[in-house]
């Protein structure tokens, strides 16, 4: 296998499996919408920072107890996120079947765009509310969120070879 074609496998691999991942990212809130409504509460309440044993601090003056404000942020969440999985669906077609990786590059590009979008959303919305006292595991998860956003522009953008 030449260079060229390995990249090129590489490269529709990821492609791939951000569109399957974001595809199912949709999925899932779609499908669970008002669980995911709950959690996305839950944080913006700041309700595990009042869980056993209590952690009485300041940062609690900023919770928001409003379903409006927690339905219009997974709102957001969910517009960037289906963004993301169309231009990833159709870059990932234009890689495999159309044009190559000129022109499935700007439809890539923007789905790398929105993912960074609403993944930057969750982890400074959870910064906001101190989602790291209590929440670790989230804030570890939007991290990697980040950086496989930032490390796939790498794998579109740069050139290899």
């Amino acid at each position: 296998m030449d260079l060229h074609t390995s990249l090129w496998l590489f490269q529709a691999v990821q492609a791939i499996g951000l569109s399957l991942w974001l595809g199912i990212a949709v999925l899932n809130n779609l499908q669970a919408f008002r669980a995911s409504l709950g959690a996305v509460g839950a944080t913006m309440a700041m309700a595990p920072l009042r869980q056993a044993p209590a952690i009485d601090i300041p940062l609690l003056s900023r919770a928001l107890h409003s379903t409006a404000a927690h339905r219009i942020a997974l709102l957001v969440v969910l517009v960037l996120q289906v963004v993301a999985a169309v231009a990833a669906l159709i870059g990932t077609y234009v890689l495999l079947i159309g044009t190559g990786l000129e022109s499935a590059r700007p439809w890539l590009n923007l789905a790398l765009s929105a993912f960074l979008g609403f993944s930057f959303a969750m982890l400074l919305g959870g910064l906001w509310f101190g989602y790291w006292i209590r929440q670790e595991g989230l804030q570890l998860t939007h991290l990697v969120l980040v950086l496989w956003a930032l490390l796939a522009f790498v794998v579109f953008n740069v050139q290899w070879a």
